[in-house]
């Protein structure tokens, strides 16, 4: 009997390990609308439940797609339009509405974990709008306390890596003075109520226009030598962790060394124009592939060693309507039939095979 309990045991022992090494909650993909050849959200829906991917981020709250992930386990980002910024800010009962029209209906059988007040604010350059971002939070965040969900779900805004007035080396990372007044209300708001500080660093926007030769082997996870920040004596390797790390640096400098960065977007087109020739399958399939192994081997970055920083992949699919270059439109890992662009080991690992010690 003994014998029998070591086997059990030591079967219940692996099959912990291996559900654990399957389970990747820091991977999340974005799913854009803008396009005209989508299959169903049911589809897509159906299609990551097979995937590794363990989030999704909306850049709405379209009620078809958060009822198409119900009962699957996903988690679901939502985000309010830059539009409605201004009227969440000063007209609490308007957040309230909100809330109750596009969350409550739904949670908690659709796993919605963070609502982001907007899409990259300080981008926009509208001073006016940039104000009132905080105040919009809060009153997201207050209408979700009234409903009891304020300590279920997260409440956040999405950053462009411009807030950075300096970024390389990544250890001299600072923001901007004319954007530093407004980030510090924002992150008394995400220490205060344990929410992400969320950000977009492309890599691929990075090497654009940077003719160095090392660039890009340093941006696409590929062998090189490394840029060396001098003050930390750290050897980066990639710039996606020196991208990170830089948001890590402005973040301390601040004293806001306990929020935690969330990677919102990053990714890398797999066409372009004529003029963008980075952009293809090739790179894309490094990139993207390169992170994901880098985000699953739990390395960290060098100034968050240990952690995988939560990572949405950009994105689900190709957007064909949306403005600007070829590569704007040419992001998506999977096709409208549901297939893979190309193939960066997605595939949920807990499809395969699993072989378990005979109980004897």
């Amino acid at each position: 009997m003994a014998a029998v309990r070591c086997a059990v045991l030591l079967a219940l022992l692996l099959l912990n390990v291996i559900e654990t090494a399957y389970s990747e909650p820091f991977i999340g993909i974005n799913y854009g609308q803008v396009a005209d050849n989508l299959p169903e959200p049911s589809a897509t829906a159906k299609l990551i439940q097979t995937t590794a991917i363990e989030k999704v981020r909306l850049f709405g709250a379209d009620p078809a797609i958060i009822k198409a992930f119900a009962n699957t386990g996903v988690g679901i980002v939502i985000a309010t339009s830059n539009a409605d910024v201004p009227a969440l800010a000063s007209d609490p009962n308007f957040a309230k509405t909100w809330i109750n029209t596009n969350v409550v209906p739904f949670y908690p059988a659709s796993n919605i974990i963070v609502i982001n007040v907007g899409n990259e604010v300080t981008l926009s350059g509208d001073q006016n709008l940039v104000a009132k971002l905080l105040p919009a939070m809060q009153n997201i965040q207050n209408a979700l306390n009234s409903v009891s969900l304020g300590g279920k779900i997260k409440v956040s805004t999405v950053h462009a890596m411009t807030l950075l007035a300096q970024s390389e080396p990544p250890s001299s990372g600072v923001f901007d003075a004319k954007y530093v007044d407004v980030l510090k209300g924002l992150l008394a708001f995400n220490n205060a109520t344990g929410s992400p500080f969320a950000i977009n660093p492309y890599p691929y926007f990075a090497s654009m226009g940077d003719t160095r030769p090392e660039t890009k082997p340093f941006c696409l996870f590929q062998p090189n030598k490394g840029r060396f920040d001098s003050n930390t004596k750290i050897n980066y390797m990639n710039m996606f962790d020196a991208q990170v790390d830089a948001v890590r640096s402005a973040l301390n400098a601040l004293g806001f060394k306990n929020v935690e960065i969330v990677v919102a977007e990053t990714g890398w087109p797999s066409k372009g124009d004529s003029n963008e020739p980075e952009a293809n399958v090739e790179n894309a399939k490094a990139y993207n592939g390169g992170l994901i192994s880098h985000l699953r081997s739990k390395v960290g970055t060098p100034l968050m060693p240990g952690k995988s920083v939560d990572t949405y992949l950009f994105a689900m699919y190709d957007e064909n309507l949306k403005p600007g270059p070829l590569s704007e439109k040419s992001f998506g890992l999977f096709k409208p039939d549901l297939t893979m662009t190309y193939d960066v080991g997605l595939a949920k690992a807990g499809d395969q095979v699993r072989v378990f010690p005979r109980l004897v």
